[in-house]
């Protein structure tokens, strides 16, 4: 898998802003990665120092359209920590 199979989109949220402060950038990313690779990933596409990555799967709900009833997909979220010494990601610089 190449880094932009792994790293799906940034997530911009809220919560996850109030987290650029301290290093850490929510991203979605592919199901099936693992903390390593989602780390490579942001350290090949940002140029940044990665120190810690936390993932989490993020449970489908249910969603009714008029008298139908379905199931939004399940994601994997991804918070990444980035060190003290590593350049800010400079996409999010721009939203706050």
């Amino acid at each position: 898998m190449t880094a932009q199979d792994i790293i799906i989109a940034p997530l911009i949220t809220e919560k996850s802003m109030s987290g650029i402060a301290d290093k850490k950038y929510a991203f979605k990313v592919a199901k099936d990665a693992n903390k390593y690779q989602i780390a490579d990933a942001i350290e090949e596409l940002f140029k940044v120092k990665v120190a810690k990555v936390n993932t989490m799967h993020m449970r489908g709900k249910n969603r009714r359209m008029g008298r139908y009833e379905g199931k939004t997909a399940s994601w994997k979220k991804a918070i990444v920590t980035l060190k003290e010494d590593s350049k800010t990601i400079s996409f999010f610089d721009g939203l706050i």
